[in-house]
């Protein structure tokens, strides 16, 4: 496996960040019954990314919380027999919100179907919309994002990554794909 092109930088991921930001409180007509919820791992941190570009545009806070999905996976066996379980921290109501769901990549929609599952265990939101830093398709599920960075083609064989600062050490997004 080897990178095949960087895709964003950390002023593109700072700029995406800053414009879904734009785009969610338009949406929502501001940060009334609002709510982000990150998808852990790097989903959490661009959660809280978001709630900061939020409150310095509209100089209001809203509720960001931290989902694991690990024991909703429609492939939790074919992961590993000891999978890897993480805390989820959301301690706040999401009755009748505005829930936000943040992931890093959007790919087969099956991460996704997880999180609703997971999600719908602490509470019945108003409405759940989907915040991704990058889209790259092949949709095995009838899910699509609200709210997306970047849309960015891929191949079956290549994957994106993205790395965050508070993970990584620096923030880039990188398309990577096995040597022909």
């Amino acid at each position: 496996m080897r990178e095949k092109a960087k895709i964003l930088d950390k002023e593109s991921i700072n700029r995406a960040v800053m414009r879904i930001a734009h785009e969610i409180l338009e949406k929502n007509k501001g940060t009334q019954d609002l709510c982000l919820i990150g998808i852990r791992n790097r989903g959490a941190f661009l959660a809280q990314r978001l709630a900061d570009a939020i409150r310095k545009i509209d100089n209001a806070g809203v509720p960001v919380g931290a989902l694991d999905i690990t024991l909703y996976r429609d492939d939790l066996t074919l992961i590993s027999t000891q999978p890897l379980v993480r805390k989820t921290e959301i301690d706040f109501d999401i009755t009748d919100k505005n829930v936000v769901l943040v992931d890093d990549v959007l790919y087969t929609g099956r991460t996704i179907r997880a999180a609703l599952d997971a999600l719908i265990d602490f509470g019945r939101p108003r409405s759940i919309q989907l915040a991704v830093l990058i889209d790259r398709g092949h949709r095995e599920l009838p899910i699509r994002a609200d709210y997306a960075g970047k849309n960015i083609p891929t191949a079956n064989n290549e994957t994106v990554d993205v790395r965050l600062e508070e993970v990584d050490g620096r923030d880039e997004a990188v398309i990577v794909g096995k040597d022909e």
